[in-house]
């Protein structure tokens, strides 16, 4: 197993409780802790600690009796079935599971893989996050700019619930210290959700004093501004970018057969197609036969027929094929212990969707705390 992903995490959760003799799992991954992408903005806005926000992945493998390695993966040898790592020595495998999520697209904006932040890997992102709000905490009275690169739910999240946060460090009376912005590409934020949603996200935008640049492409970035291509320079003292997801390069290199953008292309069994015995789940892989958008409900409910297709492939039975839903209820937290729900073409913003996004998530993170 490469990677620690939600499909993973939830894979080897109810491998420990049906596991079949015999079986040796090797669990590659660069952190020990790895983060559940539905608490994570509500971390930001310190509504949650970084344990309630984290998979412990070292207590997990011990539990399944896994091995765990620590390191990265930057090659696969499917001729001799080995996973290169940039640290261990190789490791062979017979079947491989690759859910390693996806990074920002940051090289394609000159200055963009220097200066900015990307929100992925995670503990990077939450280094800056952390070093930032220490800043704001010894100099409050100081002015701080912010900018956010991308109009996605990713974005839009973490802008919401950075200025929640940074507003109770600095208090409502130094609203005026804290300058957001958040620069979108497309003509609405949120395009893949329905209109209501994309209208009323600007009036919360508005209200909450995040400056909106709709229309914008990035063409250039600086040490201290942002160069747009309708002749805008925005400034910044921290700049975060939350692009379009793109794939690590050594998996377009793989002889793995891969999408125009370079993400693992699998069958309904999230067995590669052209390497049956690898899988691929998570944002890494494309279905070739579901078009879908890159978000971790669909990780989570892949970790089921995930678990289930090892289990038969392993013991020889034929594989179940796992079809996605075509709607799915989007749940996003607006920082201030509310969140907008979208489902199909309806849209509303409440407390109560909130309550419903925190029991759902903190269900999703009991499954695992110690309980065998």
């Amino acid at each position: 197993m490469i990677g620690g992903g939600h499909a993973h995490a939830i894979a080897l959760n109810l491998w420990r409780r049906k596991p079949l003799p015999g079986i040796t799992i090797t669990l590659i991954s660069d952190v020990k802790q790895t983060p559940y992408s539905g608490m994570l903005p509500g971390h930001v806005a310190g509504f949650y600690s970084y344990e309630e926000t984290h998979i412990n992945l070292a207590n997990l493998c011990q539990l399944v009796g896994a091995n765990l390695i620590i390191d990265q993966a930057v090659d696969l040898d499917l001729d001799n079935n080995q996973v290169i790592c940039r640290n261990h020595e190789p490791i062979s495998f017979d079947y491989l599971s690759i859910d390693i999520g996806s990074t920002p697209n940051i090289i394609a904006v000159p200055g963009a893989a220097e200066y900015a932040i990307p929100a992925k890997p995670v503990p990077q992102f939450l280094d800056a996050w952390r070093n930032l709000l220490a800043t704001v905490k010894n100099k409050p009275q100081s002015r701080i700019k912010l900018a956010i690169v991308g109009g996605g739910a990713g974005g839009v999240e973490l802008a919401l619930n950075m200025q929640a946060r940074l507003m109770r460090e600095i208090g409502k009376n130094n609203d005026d210290k804290v300058e957001i912005h958040l620069i979108h590409r497309g003509y609405q934020l949120l395009s893949e959700h329905n209109l209501w949603v994309s209208k009323h996200l600007p009036k919360i935008f508005l209200k909450k004093r995040i400056i909106l640049h709709l229309k914008t492409q990035v063409t250039a970035v600086k040490s201290d501004h942002i160069i747009c291509d309708n002749q805008k320079n925005i400034a910044y003292d921290y700049l975060f970018w939350v692009t379009q997801a793109s794939a690590p390069q050594w998996i377009k290199n793989s002889q793995l057969t891969t999408d125009n953008q370079g993400f693992i292309l699998v069958k309904d069994t999230l067995c590669s197609v052209s390497h049956p015995h690898v899988f691929a789940t998570g944002d890494i892989a494309t279905m070739e036969n579901y078009a879908r958008p890159k978000a971790g409900v669909f990780a989570v409910r892949q970790g089921q027929p995930l678990f289930t297709n090892w289990q038969r492939m392993i013991t020889a039975q034929p594989l179940i094929s796992y079809i996605p839903q075509k709607r799915y209820l989007a749940l996003i937290g607006t920082g201030d212990k509310k969140a907008i729900a979208s489902w199909g073409s309806w849209g509303w913003q409440s407390s109560l969707f909130w309550i419903l996004k925190d029991y759902i998530d903190r269900k999703f993170m009991n499954l695992f705390k110690n309980k065998y």
